[in-house]
């Protein structure tokens, strides 16, 4: 594709548009999530307001700002917006869902129909789709009438607009519906801010509230954090409960408040200090993206941007715990190795399925050869250290390589690879022990090279005063240590300021 991605995407038409790009973006990052998705049909018809694309998961939003009616019938004025607002999005909703499990190959940026969806979509067996509705300008009369933080009631047994600031089921026999306003819309985008963590509350959710027990929940944001507290035996989170739930016909959660008491937690104010150093992979995965969109991307295998977003996917698919131990590892081993140095350190998988890391850190010395043939040599170096991962651990599936300079500042270069070790013939092995040898005999095999196994808790322990005391009580001494709020900082940039 000869087309900058970069500038021609859509920054949305109204302020809700943008707003939503900009709350989608931050969570599901710039390749994924599309703002004003065309249809092939005539001039082009808008499809949806925005669609995410990640895996087999599709996200269709519809965006509707309408106001909430000012008249002395609550009950009217709530049917004239529920029309409005939520029936006619959720009838664009089952459009799009149409359109796009029909027409996949006709789904394109612009209006005019010459820039096509960049990332392949799914086979309709494999697609799961999920409908948000973003309905704006009820939070604000319903906090006014009934108090609260605005967030509309969740009641399963409704269908429409039958009570007043509740939804339950917008279409009894179609697909389910999550309906945002926009209370619950800043609060499930900002603290579900990774795709894995999104989509993985989505579906739990939809499966508790599709079953044949009726649901009731004071609101979006309290059905969030009963979700958050709670760990199924695959060590997810999800709703459970010490009972049978099958022997139940309602569940009434007596979760108000439970939102506002986990937000003033010691363990939720740890767990959004120590997620700060997250975001640096975030950052990385964003770095990679405007490259490929621009077309400024260093020596591709392939200038399809659906081959180069596999490689991002494996980045993206990590959740916000995934992402912090991640980027704690790579920037600590930045930091620790000296410059002019070389080092590589291999992550292991927390669990199966997880792709195997490898963090190669290449000195550039301009005397001896040029930025160009520097990035030539990192990227045949970095190919090798995989393959040797494969040979080190035959279990290994999906290897993902990412390389920069040693001892670097802001400014500096990455490389990322992602190599299917799947099928690997005799002739890979061959190769892969020769290269090993290779190294070894010119000593790039050893101390430089180090095996982790990552850990990280969701929660971090939480230090007690005499801790943080200690530490400050002997601050020259523990300033370079790593806090003990387990941030991943170093104590004197942590607690220690």
């Amino acid at each position: 594709m000869n087309i900058d991605l970069k500038t021609s995407r859509s920054e949305g038409v109204t302020d809700a548009e943008r707003y939503l790009k900009k709350l989608c973006e931050h969570s599901f990052l710039s390749m994924w999530s599309y703002v004003g998705v065309f249809n092939g049909k005539g001039t082009g018809q808008e499809v949806c307001d925005l669609l995410v694309v990640f895996d087999n998961h599709i996200i269709i939003f519809s965006d509707k700002d309408c106001e909430f009616p000012n008249i002395e019938d609550r009950e009217l004025a709530w049917k004239r917006w529920y029309k409005k607002a939520v029936k006619k999005s959720a009838d664009q909703i089952y459009g799009a869902e149409r359109w796009i499990l029909k027409y996949p190959d006709r789904i394109f940026l612009d209006q005019t129909c010459k820039i096509p969806f960049p990332i392949n979509l799914p086979s309709p067996e494999r697609t799961k789709i999920h409908r948000i509705l973003v309905a704006h300008s009820a939070s604000a009369k319903c906090a006014e009438i009934l108090g609260g933080s605005g967030s509309l009631m969740i009641d399963t047994e409704i269908v429409g607009d039958a009570q007043l600031f509740t939804i339950g089921k917008v279409e009894k026999s179609k697909g389910y519906i999550h309906v945002l306003d926009d209370t619950s819309l800043d609060i499930l985008l900002n603290t579900l801010d990774t795709i894995s963590d999104f989509v993985n509350y989505l579906e739990k959710k939809e499966q508790f509230l599709t079953k044949e027990i009726a649901v009731f929940s004071t609101g979006e944001e309290e059905l969030l954090s009963s979700y958050l507290k709670d760990i199924n035996g695959n060590d997810e989170h999800d709703f459970v409960f010490e009972e049978d739930i099958r022997e139940f016909t309602a569940i009434c959660l007596d979760d108000e408040g439970s939102w506002a008491k986990f937000l003033q937690s010691p363990q939720r104010k740890a767990q959004i200090k120590a997620n700060e150093i997250s975001y640096a992979w975030d950052g990385l995965i964003e770095t990679f993206t405007q490259h490929i969109f621009s077309g400024t991307s260093y020596h591709n295998s392939s200038d399809n941007i659906n081959d180069q977003e596999i490689i991002l996917r494996f980045l993206a698919r990590e959740n916000r715990t995934r992402r912090r131990m991640l980027s704690k590892t790579l920037l600590e081993f930045i930091e620790k190795i000296p410059k002019g140095y070389r080092a590589t350190r291999t992550l292991l998988p927390s669990k199966k399925g997880d792709p195997y890391y490898v963090f190669l850190l290449f000195p550039y010395i301009s005397k001896f050869m040029s930025y160009e043939d520097y990035r030539r040599v990192r990227g045949e170096l970095l190919s090798d250290y995989c393959c040797i991962v494969k040979l080190n651990y035959p279990d290994a599936e999906d290897i993902i390589g990412i390389a920069t300079e040693t001892a670097r500042d802001i400014y500096g270069s990455e490389d990322a690879m992602y190599i299917n070790v799947r099928a690997w013939t005799e002739e890979n092995i061959i190769y892969a022990e020769s290269v090993k040898s290779e190294l070894e005999s010119k000593g790039f095999i050893g101390k430089s090279q180090q095996v982790f196994r990552g850990v990280e808790k969701e929660y971090p322990d939480i230090p007690s005063v005499n801790e943080i005391e200690d530490f400050k009580k002997n601050k020259g001494r523990m300033k370079n240590q790593p806090c003990p709020c387990q941030s991943g900082k170093k104590f004197e940039k942590c607690c220690g300021t």
